[in-house]
């Protein structure tokens, strides 16, 4: 387990974003900031700490493997990766603001940390690397910042 990628997700993630100034171009895809943290949140975060069940795999079997070997890498996700659960425009906005939605990211991160305190043997399901326990979790979570992140012209660490 990588103490410093829950750390990050702890406490630096959001600090990142918060600096973010909300008119910086994506340099890839079609989200602007406040999408893509709502993004985040609402579907990448909620769906970690079991607050949004999927009940589906979309992987084939066959590839299930393979696609959690890249997760567990340090391979970052390709720029423009498609998610097809996604439409091809991003969703409607859920906030009036970028603070309001960092204010929602900051509420189901404590969220997937209580969910996992409260029950450390917790696996969810992801759509596209299977069930997940904690481990697991925080380094797909990680590895999908740093993917925005960089989206965005930040580089962490």
């Amino acid at each position: 387990m990588s103490i410093e990628k829950e750390n990050f997700l702890r406490t630096k993630l959001v600090s990142y974003l918060q600096r973010l100034d909300p008119a910086t171009p994506a340099r890839w895809g079609k989200m602007n900031v406040q999408q893509m943290i709502e993004h985040y949140a609402g579907d990448a975060v909620r769906n970690a700490s079991g607050h949004l069940k999927i009940d589906t795999i979309i992987t084939p079997p066959e590839n299930l493997e393979r696609m959690r070997e890249f997760m567990m890498s340090d391979k970052p996700f390709k720029e423009n990766t498609k998610n097809p659960l996604m439409g091809e425009d991003p969703p409607v906005l859920r906030y009036k603001t970028v603070q309001g939605a960092i204010g929602a990211l900051q509420q189901e991160l404590i969220y997937f940390f209580e969910a996992f305190e409260a029950n450390p043997q917790l696996v969810t399901r992801n759509p596209f690397f299977g069930d997940l326990n904690f481990e697991q979790n925080v380094q797909l979570l990680y590895k999908h910042a740093l993917h925005h992140l960089r989206q965005f012209g930040i580089e962490p660490l």
